[in-house]
């Protein structure tokens, strides 16, 4: 007879593990150089940036790159945008999207280790913390004795000084950020003297907390359960693409210096790896490379400038770990040469589809017109005749002004014989041409009455052409519509 399992009898498992503190180790090497210079080249942007200027002439805001909400509009150098041109986000958003693709076809997870902010924020809070209380060695021993022993005055000092220093950047990240959206200079005067809107003491409230819950103490666990992106570059890999590699055919089996040393004396095959765990010890994210590719790891290559640093230290060739793809590994095992593939279809669809987009988006943006024109036909009743004979049909007509100054434009319409025009509320000195004047970043709203002579041989419906032309500057803008007979 099966014994019945009680419930009582069943040991409680957690629902995940708990996080154990990770210490990873300084190193020095082409890898972290390059992490070094692209964090102070992305750090700069973001916080120098709002104050760059750009002269856009009179009456027009003279920071280089803003959000302007209160006027509807987003200013990037020479470029100014409209919310009808949200579109250009849309190409962005796309352009974006494929160059993170391409980036993981030929390089596997480049932005996580080296571009995300999460990376770069933590990588900052890193080094304080380093400089603060010492590196790896030191600070396992500190929390160690804090365990056993309790806080002590030097390591309270120690604590209090890290963590102040981490609070300041997260301010100045987040005060950083409310500058996009409002004159630099002068926000930040406001600000000083707590003269600036509520609303960007909240936005800096929220981002001072969130860069220091994420890169002091969350850290990996962002990089590991938060963020999407581990899964999906998984599932767009490819055997080509080149990710962080232990190269197991040439490290295994794995041994200590002296026992490699008898190992090879005696002519027995060894690995290269000495099983030194420096490549451990230096992961921000506490993973073992040597136990194949995992989701955990963001490629940043700080375990190959640890791993290179042993091997010129005992003699053996570098790049033991090292950026390598799953087809080279087994043509050494072969004894074939490696070979490497950048230019394959999966990144020439990628490639191709950002220049497509990229030169759409350059086009349209290169021959679009700052004066726009929209045309509504009126529906009731959508056309009269007059007691001449002659038809008339009324329009709502928006004109859109772009420019940071007033436009006087004159109206037109093509497409219908002998037309009248005439602008409701709106006296013209010109017969038949109405001259409006359309305000700065403004749209003005119209009621145009359109009079033309019957014509037999016009279908009931004509396609009329609405042409709207700057008289300063020459630029015409049109919009196409319909003129009904009754």
């Amino acid at each position: 007879m099966n014994k019945q399992i009680r419930p009582s009898d069943v040991a409680e498992e957690p629902l995940y593990a708990a996080r154990k503190k990770i210490y990873p180790q300084s190193v020095s090497g082409t890898f972290r150089s390059t992490k070094w210079k692209l964090m102070a080249v992305c750090l700069g942007l973001y916080y120098f940036l709002p104050f760059v200027r750009w002269n856009r002439g009179p009456l027009a805001p003279s920071q280089a790159v803003l959000v302007d909400l209160e006027n509807s509009r987003f200013y990037f150098f020479f470029i100014e945008l409209w919310p009808q041109e949200v579109y250009y986000f849309t190409g962005l958003l796309i352009l974006a999207a494929m160059t993170l693709f391409l980036m993981n076809a030929l390089g596997g997870r480049i932005w996580c280790g080296y571009l995300c902010p999460q990376t770069v924020w933590t990588d900052l809070f890193y080094a304080v913390e380093r400089m603060v209380e010492g590196d790896r060695r030191e600070r396992m021993l500190k929390d160690a004795s804090v365990a056993s022993k309790g806080m002590t005055l030097q390591r309270f000092y120690e604590v209090t000084a890290k963590h102040s220093v981490w609070l300041l950047i997260a301010w100045w990240t987040g005060g950083a950020w409310v500058l996009y959206f409002n004159d630099a200079p002068t926000l930040v005067g406001k600000l000083v003297t707590f003269q600036g809107p509520m609303i960007a003491y909240i936005w800096i409230g929220i981002l001072t907390f969130t860069t220091y819950v994420l890169a002091g103490f969350m850290r990996e666990q962002v990089c590991i359960y938060m963020c999407p992106w581990p899964r999906i570059q998984a599932a767009l890999t490819d055997e080509w693409a080149l990710n962080v590699t232990y190269k197991l055919d040439r490290g295994e089996k794995r041994t200590s210096v002296k026992k490699a040393a008898e190992l090879r004396a005696r002519g027995e095959a060894v690995g290269d790896c000495v099983d030194c765990r420096q490549c451990v010890a230096v992961c921000p994210t506490g993973i073992d490379i040597r136990n194949g590719a995992q989701l955990d790891c963001i490629q940043c290559g700080l375990c190959i400038d640890a791993c290179d640093a042993v091997m010129t230290k005992i003699g053996r060739p570098t790049r033991l770990i090292g950026y390598d793809n799953d087809i080279n590994i087994q043509r050494r095992v072969a004894g074939k040469p490696e070979i490497f593939r950048p230019i394959r279809p999966r990144t020439l669809i990628y490639m191709a589809i950002i220049a497509g987009v990229g030169g759409i988006m350059l086009y349209a943006l290169m021959t679009r017109t700052l004066l726009d024109v929209n045309v509504l036909h009126d529906r009731n009743p959508v056309a009269i005749r007059l007691a001449d004979g002659s038809i008339r049909n009324a329009y709502t007509v928006r004109l859109l002004n772009k420019r940071a100054y007033d436009q006087t434009v004159a109206i037109d319409v093509d497409g219908v014989v002998s037309p009248s025009l005439h602008v409701v509320g709106v006296d013209s000195v010109t017969v038949d041409r109405p001259e409006i004047i359309v305000g700065r970043d403004q749209t003005t709203e119209l009621r145009v009455l359109v009079t033309a002579q019957p014509d037999a041989s016009r279908p009931a419906s004509t396609p009329v052409r609405f042409i709207v032309t700057d008289i300063g500057t020459g630029e015409v803008a049109s919009a196409t519509d319909n003129f009904v007979i009754p």
